[in-house]
């Protein structure tokens, strides 16, 4: 046996359409397509999505609500009222404050959020601080290190 020899097993195979060659063949003059319109004429045919020029469907439905963003970046979340419990001077990162018990979960890097007061000098590390946190950790003497967060 070759492989020239290979053939279907039969009737599993139907013969292919003879489109436009006479009314008794079947398939003659529209060649099954109808009458008029977009979709009888010959080449390309519209793609897949396309909707005549309104916005597709899938370019209209991220813009409504509840759509989540695809890379969301998470994080672990403190404000500024929290950091009042620790000692003068002394240096906030994530680290150190899973250690003193403050934030008890690692969600992703450390942002600082601005509700609260603050009266202590804090070094602050953290990969995001909000304006009005900044500003608070600032006026209370202490600063703000903004850490390079890698993406994924």
């Amino acid at each position: 046996m070759r492989l020239t020899d290979a053939r279907p097993k039969k009737g599993s195979t139907k013969r292919r359409r003879r489109l436009g060659r006479g009314i008794s063949a079947g398939q003659g003059a529209s060649g099954g397509k109808g009458m008029r319109g977009q979709k009888s004429r010959s080449g390309e045919s519209i793609r897949a999505g396309f909707e005549g020029g309104q916005q597709p469907l899938y370019r209209r439905l991220p813009k409504l609500k509840h759509f989540p963003l695809v890379n969301r970046q998470e994080y672990t979340t403190i404000n500024v009222s929290k950091l009042g419990s620790l000692p003068a001077n002394s240096e906030v990162t994530l680290n150190s404050l899973m250690e003193a018990g403050i934030v008890t979960s690692n969600n992703g890097p450390l942002k600082i959020l601005g509700n609260g007061t603050l009266n202590v000098a804090l070094q602050v590390k953290a990969s995001a601080f909000t304006a009005g946190a900044r500003s608070k950790i600032e006026a209370a003497g202490g600063s703000c290190e903004v850490l390079q967060t890698s993406h994924r």
